[in-house]
C-alpha cells in the first residue's frame, strides 16, 4: 500500500488533517536541500492500552536537532507531544511508528533562500517489525559498508538530520545487494561507527562495548541499554572499537527504535560467537520488550499513555 494512498489523519502544522490531503509544493525546500530534521518513536499496545515509549526523550531530541540545524519550531513539547499521543489515538492504533517530521516550505529557493516558514507534521501507523520476526532470536547477517559514516564536522552528527541518512541509504542498499541485512559504517578514522540507523553494542569478557558519541546518533535505546546494564551490573564501556573486534566478540547486537534490540550473527562472514542471539542480548531483549509493553514497574516512567 502507498503511503500516500492510506485512510486516517496526519497531525500538520496544529491540525489534524486527512491523510491524502496532506501534500506540500515540489518546490518545497527541504526535498531539494535535504535541510529537516525528524524522529522515529514507538507506542505499544499494554494492559492500560497504547502507550508511547519514552516520548519526552524523543521530543526533546528532535528540539536538540532543530536547534543544531538553527530551525525555529513554532510549537512547544507539550504540543509536539499532544500532537504525537493524537496522532496514535485519531487513528484508532494499538501499536504505531510515529514519525515527527520538522521541515522548510516553498517560499523559497536557492541555499540563501530567506523567510523560509518552519512546519512540522507527525504522522503514525502500523509498523510490526523493521526486520523479519525470526531475526529477534537468530540474530542477522552484517557487511561493513564501503561507505564512511559522517565526520562530526561535516553534517552535525548529533542532529537526526533528514539529509545525513543518504548516506545510510547507500550503505544499507550495498549490504543488501551483498545478500545481508544490515550495514555497518566506519568513521572517518577507520573505528566502529553504527549501523544504517542503528547503535551497536559488543560483548566481550563480560563488559559492554559501544562507540563513543562522536560520529554516531545519541540513541533513546541505546539509552535503555545502559539504564539495564547498570540494574544488572553489567559494566559498559564507550571507546572506539575497532572492526576486527567485532568479529572475535562473544556477542553483538544493534540498538534503535525500529530495530529495537537485534542480534548481529555475522560480520563479513566472520560468525560472532555462537552464530546466534547470545545471552546477554536475550536478557536485554527481555527486559527492552518488558518495559515497552508495561510489564516492568520500575519502568512505567518511561511510558506516555495515548488516551486520556
Amino acid at each position: 500500500m502507498s503511503m500516500a494512498d492510506r485512510d486516517g489523519l496526519i497531525w500538520m502544522d496544529g491540525e489534524m488533517v486527512p491523510w491524502r490531503e496532506t501534500k506540500v509544493h515540489v518546490l518545497t525546500h527541504t526535498l531539494h536541500y535535504g535541510l529537516g530534521c525528524f524522529e522515529g518513536v514507538r507506542a505499544y499496545n499494554t494492559e492500560k492500552g497504547p502507550a508511547i515509549f519514552r516520548l519526552q526523550e524523543h521530543t526533546d531530541r528532535l528540539f536538540r536537532s532543530a536547534h543544531i540545524l538553527n530551525m525555529k519550531l513554532p510549537f512547544t513539547k507539550e504540543q509536539v507531544n499532544e500532537a504525537q499521543r493524537q496522532a496514535v489515538r485519531e487513528n484508532g492504533l494499538d501499536e504505531a511508528y510515529i514519525r515527527p517530521m520538522v521541515f522548510l516550505g516553498s517560499e523559497g529557493m536557492g541555499l540563501r533562500a530567506d523567510n523560509l516558514k518552519v512546519h512540522l507534521m507527525v504522522a503514525a501507523w502500523s509498523w510490526p517489525s523493521y526486520m523479519a520476526p525470526e531475526a529477534r532470536d537468530l540474530g542477522i547477517k552484517v557487511r561493513t559498508s564501503s561507505y564512511t559514516r559522517h565526520h562530526v564536522n561535516i553534517t552535525l552528527c548529533k542532529a537526526k538530520a533528514n539529509g545525513n541518512y543518504i548516506n545510510s541509504m547507500l550503505a544499507l542498499n550495498e549490504a543488501i545487494a551483498c545478500g545481508c541485512e544490515e550495514a555497518l559504517l566506519l568513521d572517518n578514522e577507520g573505528y566502529v561507527a553504527e549501523g544504517s540507523g542503528e547503535n551497536i553494542f559488543i560483548l566481550r569478557d563480560g563488559v559492554l562495548h559501544t562507540p563513543e558519541l562522536t560520529s554516531c546518533l545519541e540513541g533513546i535505546t541505546r539509552q535503555t541499554i545502559f539504564d539495564f546494564c547498570k540494574e544488572l551490573n553489567v559494566p559498559v564501556r564507550e571507546r572506539r572499537i575497532t572492526r576486527d573486534e567485532v568479529y572475535i566478540a562473544d556477542e553483538a547486537f544493534f540498538t534503535g527504535t525500529a530495530a529495537e534490540v537485534l542480534p548481529i550473527r555475522e560480520l563479513d562472514g566472520r560468525v560472532i560467537g555462537q552464530g546466534k542471539r547470545g545471552p546477554l542480548t536475550e536478557k536485554l531483549q527481555g527486559m527492552y520488550f518488558d518495559a515497552v509493553k508495561g510489564k516492568r514497574p520500575e519502568n512505567l516512567s518511561w511510558l506516555t499513555a495515548v488516551k486520556d
